[in-house]
């Protein structure tokens, strides 16, 4: 999947070639909005969403050749592999997209400190926030823990032995705990969001005063 490049940190101080403090603010502010982008976007929860739905369709392989044992299909030895290999084709992508994404996030977090530290700008530094994105990240990934922990805990609650098969209880354990990890990530997302505007920027201010 292709990436943006992230904006380059600071040059260092002897190296620094602005020929005033305004162009200086200018590469500040558009270095600052692009990593915010990249760090809390709308694009960044379509695809924690999307790299949780390839995960579902990659678990949800993964089970097809449980439910042909327990059906006992002829054709389970013969396709069991293939979907198997399907699902991990999957599952996997989504896991190592998830892995860059988090290592890519701490550069990102750098990356913001580095200019921030290079000098102040209240009204850029103010648009950092951004409160109300950060509650769509909070509220719609405690949306997916709920579900996924309800889908997780009435699969399993509401199995019947000799009656549930083992793979449809699987697959819904499985889809639940995808959507529980899904939105656990979102809220440590929004969390991590608010810790560093407050470290960072400081408390908001109160409406009224400036």
């Amino acid at each position: 999947m292709p990436r943006s490049a992230l904006p380059p940190p600071p040059p260092p101080p002897h190296s620094r070639m602005w020929p005033d403090r305004a162009a200086l603010l200018a590469d500040r502010g558009r270095a600052l909005e692009e990593l915010h982008r990249c760090s809390i976007g709308v694009h960044r929860v379509l695809l924690l969403w999307l790299l949780a739905l390839s995960a579902i369709i990659g678990w949800a392989l993964l089970v097809i050749p449980l439910q042909q044992l327990e059906e006992r299909d002829p054709l389970g030895f013969l396709l069991g592999p293939v979907f198997a290999l399907l699902g991990l084709a999957a599952l996997s992508p989504s896991v190592i997209t998830l892995a860059h994404a988090i290592r890519r996030d701490h550069r990102i977090r750098q990356l913001l400190d580095a200019w921030l530290q290079l000098d102040s700008d209240p009204e850029t530094d103010a648009g950092l926030r951004s409160p109300g994105l950060s509650l769509f990240w909070l509220l719609s990934s405690v949306a997916l823990c709920v579900i996924g922990l309800w889908a997780s805990l009435a699969s399993a609650a509401g199995a019947e032995p000799d009656r549930t098969r083992y793979s449809d209880v699987a697959l819904d354990m499985g889809i639940g705990t995808i959507l529980w990890l899904t939105g656990l990530i979102g809220v440590i997302k929004a969390v991590r969001h608010y810790r560093w505007a407050v470290r960072a920027l400081g408390p908001a201010p109160r409406p009224g005063h400036h």
